[in-house]
């Protein structure tokens, strides 16, 4: 089984490989650039897999993702892309400044289509909280600022395997992986 992951993100493309390997999934990666609408997550997801499918002609996924920080109103949300390539995290920390409530989610959408059909949407989320400082050097963007509940160090602390076990992404992911293998075997 195959699929073809249509992202610019590198950091995303090892996190995917290293998720779907396990449900033998081999994913080939393709940065073909897609318009990204403003929206909610799913509908960027959803319009960026048509779009992408239709151009390629081949069934495709991309995700989409942001850090949605409660007592921001849920801001970066749709627009953290933006905000990290503008504020940063220590944009993103000044806001944060005095604030008690630092609860976030961390939210991945997967989108997959094939050519001439509707997408398939595939929600993955982690809740957790705000650090006051960045922490960590692995992973990206948001990584340092957000630990998950349950854990004491934030994604930026923890190496990529162990961070896969459990991110927004891995279970978007695994969503995508577990619907996929059964559309492949009904399709065979």
């Amino acid at each position: 089984m195959k699929v073809t992951f249509i992202t610019g993100n590198q950091h995303k493309v090892k996190e995917a490989r290293g998720i779907l390997q396990q449900f033998n999934i081999k994913l080939e990666h393709l940065d073909l650039g897609y318009p990204e609408l403003q929206g909610e997550l799913t509908d960027v997801a959803r319009y960026g897999a048509k779009y992408a499918a239709k151009q390629l002609g081949t069934p495709v996924i991309v995700e989409d993702a942001g850090l949605f920080i409660k007592a921001l109103g849920w801001f970066p949300g749709t627009y953290s892309s933006y905000v990290q390539d503008t504020l940063g995290n220590e944009g993103i920390l000044k806001l944060m400044n005095n604030v008690q409530d630092r609860y976030a989610e961390f939210r991945s959408v997967v989108g997959f289509a094939k050519p001439k059909t509707e997408p398939e949407i595939f929600l993955g989320v982690v809740g957790g909280h705000i650090a006051h400082q960045e922490k960590g050097k692995h992973g990206f963007a948001y990584d340092p600022l957000f630990i998950p509940e349950g854990y004491d160090l934030t994604f930026g602390e923890l190496e990529r395997e162990k961070k896969n076990e459990f991110s927004h992404r891995k279970r978007s992911m695994e969503n995508f992986a577990h619907w996929y293998k059964n559309f492949i075997i009904s399709r065979e």
